[in-house]
């Protein structure tokens, strides 16, 4: 009896009903057919379909419960990041970008109105607010100097850079139009564009806005067929005159110390003739490098790319990971004399890359601390002089970048906040190919809603307004530059009733203080670790 009564119970009610509509729109249809009827029964026949189905769903234990009510579920799960999104989050705590940065990001790059009105939202007496400290002798904006010149004393190319710049995002991960729209807002603003590992495409070069061309570990557009390095094919590529500066990725904030797989399916005519792999074929990055295997043989591979780039500015990019790997790095340098001319320091919180959720969530040193421990250690090694810090993850207004630079960083690069102005949502579908934007998508007929002659003025007018904005901050303080921000000039509320200047948060280490023996916990046990002939730590001292 209890079986008999089981199709009209709550889990299988709304098969049953839509049953009994299927057989009465049968029966009725017997005695006259009307056009809603046969309508009816259409829809009433599919329903049972799709509920006879779902009882048989190898794969849902709650379709097999839940007949046809428990797509209900699935489709409440589909849409509920857009429903949090858009009536849920407040302005300033949505993730990863809250709604009013991305609105800023947006305001800039239409060069709409991007004030607010009637105070802050946020709780100033909040555990981690920050703020800068303004000085009652303000001096003029002049973002037009906001320049840097990268270049140490082996390189014979400097580059003469913006303070702001497109960060790493390679074409196959980024549309066409997306890269030909950067590329132009670059060129029109004089400032540069990352490639990415992706390769040096011919959507970097129509525009002919200048290029950092990345090097990753998959070697694509100087690879050998079985995927080596080839120094042939790095250096016809390099010397062109577009290109600025060349550097090696090591790894990036999104995935640190993961490798990536473009799938032969993904894998164009195009993507193949510009990364230098077969049609057909796996599209492979490593999570290691084939070309060197120590500190001083990447020292020396540096040195090499620059050699074989004529002299531009070569150097490369890092999320930190073991403290004693960036020392052993530094002690390479000492040995052989080898430095290079920049320094990227990624931080965890980048993230335009998809990544296992482990990875994203818990792998690798956020950015703050990251850039901290690499401008210190260089002033600890006394090379601070000889090479330019770069600061990236998640930094996409004014005050992201006054705080870089506070922390040591020579010049910011953006890639989620050059996104927003190309005209992102954040509806976090990178991944899928199916960007709703045409921003991340290889798919032809959605990356056609990218209108290149617009998109490129809003990244043009984006990177504009936001070094005007960092030129009023760095005058509210009472400088003419931003290099001239240091940690005395940034607060944090470290309790309702403490706040802490970030000189005391994030000391730095004296102009030598390394080669002289620090005691320094951050450093002391790392650097004595640290080996220039190895990455691993030394043996001895790991025991």
């Amino acid at each position: 009896m209890p079986f008999l009564l089981l199709p009209f119970t709550p889990r299988y009610i709304t098969l049953t009903l839509v049953i009994a509509c299927a057989l009465a729109s049968a029966i009725a249809l017997a005695f006259g057919a009307t056009a809603w009827l046969w309508l009816l029964l259409a829809v009433a026949v599919g329903l049972t379909a799709l509920g006879m189905s779902d009882l048989f769903d190898p794969r849902h234990a709650i379709l097999r419960s839940y007949p046809i009510a428990a797509h209900l579920r699935f489709l409440m799960e589909q849409i509920r990041p857009e429903m949090r999104q858009y009536f849920f989050e407040d302005e300033k705590n949505g993730a990863p970008f809250s709604r009013d940065k991305r609105a800023l990001v947006y305001q800039r790059a239409k060069m709409d109105p991007d004030k607010r009105p009637f105070g802050t939202q946020y709780d100033v007496y909040a555990d981690g607010f920050e703020w800068l400290n303004h000085s009652m002798a303000a001096r003029a904006p002049n973002p037009e100097a906001f320049r840097v010149t990268i270049g140490g004393p082996d390189c014979t190319q400097p580059y003469d850079a913006s303070v702001f710049n497109i960060s790493a995002m390679s074409f196959g991960s980024l549309s066409a139009n997306a890269i030909l729209a950067l590329n132009a807002g670059a060129k029109r603003g004089n400032f540069a564009h990352d490639t990415g590992e992706g390769g040096y495409s011919p959507h970097h070069r129509k525009n002919g806005g200048d290029i950092i061309w990345e090097i990753g570990s998959g070697y694509f557009g100087a690879r050998t067929a079985a995927g080596e390095f080839s120094a042939e094919r790095f250096a016809a590529t390099a010397i062109n005159p577009q290109i600025k500066m060349v550097e090696l990725k090591l790894s990036q904030g999104a995935k640190p110390g993961h490798g990536g797989v473009l799938p032969a399916a993904k894998v164009t005519e195009e993507i193949s003739a510009t990364r230098g792999i077969g049609m057909g074929e796996d599209c492979i990055s490593p999570s290691w490098h084939k070309a060197f295997g120590t500190p001083v043989e990447m020292m020396r591979f540096i040195a090499e790319m620059r050699r074989l780039s004529g002299g531009k500015p070569a150097g490369f990019k890092l999320c930190i990971g073991h403290p004693w790997e960036f020392l052993a790095i530094c002690k390479a340098m000492l040995e052989t004399g080898i430095t290079p001319d920049f320094i990227v320091v990624d931080g965890k919180e980048g993230g335009t890359g998809a990544a296992p959720l482990e990875f994203m969530d818990h792998i690798g040193m956020p950015l703050r601390e990251g850039l901290s421990f690499v401008h210190s250690a260089l002033i600890g090694v006394g090379l601070r002089d000889r090479i330019r810090i770069g600061a990236s993850g998640k930094i996409a207004s004014a005050f992201d970048m006054a705080r870089a630079f506070a922390l040591g960083a020579d010049w910011c690069n953006s890639a989620r906040g050059f996104m927003f102005s190309l005209g992102c949502i954040q509806s976090l579908s990178c991944h899928t190919d199916r960007c709703p934007t045409g921003v991340a998508t290889q798919d032809a007929t959605r990356a056609r809603a990218l209108v290149v002659e617009d998109k490129q003025t809003r990244v043009f007018q984006f990177h504009h307004a936001t070094l005007h904005a960092l030129a009023e901050l760095v005058a509210a303080a009472g400088l003419d530059h931003p290099s001239q921000l240091s940690p005395e000039h940034f607060t944090r509320r470290v309790s309702q009733q403490e706040s802490r200047s970030f000189a005391e948060l994030y000391p730095r280490l004296a102009p030598g203080e390394l080669l002289r023996g620090t005691s320094d916990p951050r450093f002391a046990r790392a650097w004595d670790l640290a080996d220039a002939q190895s990455f691993a730590p030394r043996v001895a001292l790991a025991a």
